[in-house]
């Protein structure tokens, strides 16, 4: 690794580190890190963005390197061999067979090999490893990342140790298994299973994925930014809603856009919209707070049902910084947007991707989307990964013997 390309920036304290060791907290902050509070000293990757301005003159410069002099990696082999983002952005211009006022954009990350946003974060976390012959790598995971992981690790030929609650949905935890990972159920919570995954790495080495505890996950999921910024030709929209849970999404969309604003290629950060599930907004609930308070989540969207928001005050200061907004929604409102998603696109999303989009609705029920503007939803995984969800609304009809009779009868 080259020592200069990059250096560590804690989010708390603003003391850099080199880029030439493993590292995941601040040690100075983490210091006195609990159980029970966000962790402190997430640390943040930083650039020499006047060099890279000097070298790369343009996007297409950035890209055609394949935006190496904004990753922590050295060469691009080392990532997977599978297709990790260059997602779809869908333009959608009808719900229910009315025109929208306002322009829509869907961006499917579940188109991903896992089926999942997540796969952006395993990729570069995976890269890195190989590259540092670092060959075994945990993570706990309500589901979404554990599946990538362990997706991601079988196509590098690499160990994945993933600890979920036992409870994840049972699509989730079947990938994890096909994909040949060590499967380790947790009686508890996704919480629980994320501090246990950490004393392992302390116990055994191991390298540890986890979201924010590993500042590598934002520098993966930033690329989604990269590439709405080419697909909307570098016409920022007006806001982007964003699905959020321990807040590492919604920090990687926002240091993308940042990246690109640093050197010049954007003019502005769009305005983005952390959607949270009314029953688990540990993250939304407490941005300004002098004490963070916790209320134990119930949510149907399992991905973003947190207690703890990992990367709540790096989180927290995006969304302060470049004037991000907030809203939440019912766990009603997510499954009937689910529905209506499906419906009007094609697009079948999980519970936490259709949090996003329910946000969107409910931004305009309440006025808050202006006629002639540019909007984009990030969809962040699959509907076929937690069917489960979805069955209070299906009606399956009784099955009929063979006839045009009784065809006639059901279209009668």
């Amino acid at each position: 690794m080259n020592p200069g390309k990059f250096v560590f920036k804690c989010t708390d304290c603003g003391q850099e580190y080199t880029g030439n060791k493993v590292k995941y907290l601040c040690p100075a902050c983490s210091r006195d890190n609990n159980t029970v509070t966000p962790p402190r000293g997430v640390l943040k990757v930083i650039y020499d963005y006047q060099k890279i301005k000097e070298t790369c003159k343009d996007f297409a410069g950035l890209k055609s390197n394949g935006f190496l002099d904004l990753l922590p990696v050295e060469n691009v082999s080392n990532l997977p061999p599978l297709r990790v983002g260059n997602t779809p952005l869908y333009h959608t211009k009808k719900l229910d067979g009315v025109d929208l006022s306002f322009t829509l954009y869907l961006k499917d990350d579940s188109q991903n090999p896992t089926y999942s946003f997540k796969d952006r974060a395993s990729a570069l976390v995976s890269a890195y490893a190989r590259e540092n012959n670092l060959n075994t790598i945990v993570a706990a995971s309500t589901g979404n990342a554990g599946s990538s992981l362990a997706g991601i690790c079988a196509s590098q030929h690499q160990k994945a140790i993933i600890m979920v609650p036992e409870k994840a949905p049972l699509a989730k935890l079947t990938q994890i298994i096909m994909y040949g990972a060590v499967i380790v159920p947790v009686k508890g919570t996704y919480d629980e299973a994320f501090d246990l995954s950490i004393k392992a790495t302390e116990e055994f080495g191991w390298y540890n994925r986890n979201t924010a505890f590993n500042p590598f996950t934002i520098e993966g999921k930033k690329t989604v930014s990269y590439e709405l910024a080419e697909q909307l030709n570098f016409r920022m929209p007006d806001r982007i809603f964003v699905p959020v849970g321990d807040g590492v999404i919604i920090s990687g969309v926002y240091k993308g856009f940042e990246d690109l604003l640093k050197l010049d290629l954007i003019d502005r950060i769009p305005v983005i919209v952390a959607v949270q599930a009314e029953k688990s907004d540990n993250l939304v609930r407490n941005i300004g707070k002098e004490d963070f308070k916790i209320i134990p989540s119930t949510t149907v969207a399992d991905s973003i049902s947190v207690d703890i928001p990992r990367n709540f005050y790096m989180a927290q200061n995006y969304i302060r910084q470049y004037g991000g907004e907030t809203i939440t929604v019912t766990d009603n409102e997510i499954t009937l947007a689910s529905a209506l998603l499906s419906k009007n696109t094609g697009l079948f999303a999980e519970p936490a991707a259709a949090t996003a989009f329910a946000g969107m609705m409910a931004y305009d029920r309440l006025g808050r989307i202006s006629g002639g503007s540019s909007n984009v939803v990030l969809l962040t995984g699959s509907g076929l990964k937690d069917l489960k969800a979805v069955q209070g609304m299906l009606n399956m009809p009784e099955s009929i013997a063979p006839t045009i009779e009784n065809l006639k009868r059901i279209f009668s």
